[in-house]
């Protein structure tokens, strides 16, 4: 009877039923037939060249807010240095000076007009006579004089930059999409470069320069830079022709 064990041992596995024994189940087939995406076509070399320009500009970014920062902060300690030096400026002294400020920023806002917005310089020129009255009633004179100064100064920078557009500061009235600089910017010709009517290599050429001569930009459209040398002659120069000056 011992050889029929094995044989009823086998028989029985066979009709254990599957979700009671460890017997797996059936695989199936899973594969299924996808749909690839259609392929894109990437110009690495331009994201490579975006990337670089949008961290330039970060860069700059920086760059400005650093400088704005450290003017700031130069401008703070030249006030109190002032206000160890009370014996140099009257109370009326300062109240001439703040008068005088006013009186420039109301020409400037009238100049650039009304129902126009205001000026950069304009809007300098009145942070900083904000800060003369901070500085006045606290009885800092000679800091609200040194500040009233400034503003006159801002004041004096923007009413040059509307003198100039209104005599044709560059070559003619505004033009279509330009923009002007916060403040008029020194610049000099890196070589020699003509000086054209217009922004654009159509336009009549008025003059020509030579490499080093320093200039005044007030504004530019897209390349061209609107420029007046120092023999106040206006025109428009293109950007590669321009730089900084030493």
């Amino acid at each position: 009877m011992r050889p029929l064990l094995p044989l009823a041992a086998l028989l029985g596995a066979a009709c254990w039923p599957h979700h009671q024994g460890n017997v797996p189940p059936v695989p199936r087939d899973t594969a299924r037939v996808t749909q690839r995406p259609p392929a894109v076509v990437r110009d690495t070399a331009l994201e490579q060249r975006a990337a670089r320009l949008e961290l330039k500009v970060l860069e700059q970014e920086a760059q400005v807010d650093e400088l704005q920062s450290r003017l700031d902060d130069a401008r703070r300690e030249v006030v109190r240095a002032m206000a160890k030096l009370q014996s140099l400026a009257t109370r009326a002294e300062a109240a001439s000076g703040m008068a005088e400020a006013e009186i420039a920023l109301q020409a400037l806002r009238a100049a650039n007009g009304t129902n126009s917005p205001p000026s950069p310089e304009y809007g300098q020129g009145s942070q900083l006579l904000q800060l003369a009255t901070a500085e006045f009633d606290q009885q800092n004179y000679a800091g609200a004089l040194y500040l009233a100064t400034e503003a006159k100064n801002a004041a004096s920078a923007g009413q040059g930059r509307v003198a100039s557009d209104d005599r044709g500061g560059g070559g003619g009235a505004t033009r279509k999409g330009e923009v002007p600089f916060a403040l008029p910017l020194r610049l000099q010709t890196t070589g020699r470069a003509n000086v054209r009517e217009g922004p654009g290599a159509g336009f009549k050429v008025l003059f020509t320069l030579e490499a080093g001569v320093p200039v005044l930009a007030y504004s530019y459209v897209d390349q061209w830079v609107r420029i007046r040398d120092n023999g106040d002659r206006p025109g428009w120069i293109h950007q590669t022709l321009i730089d900084r000056r030493p």
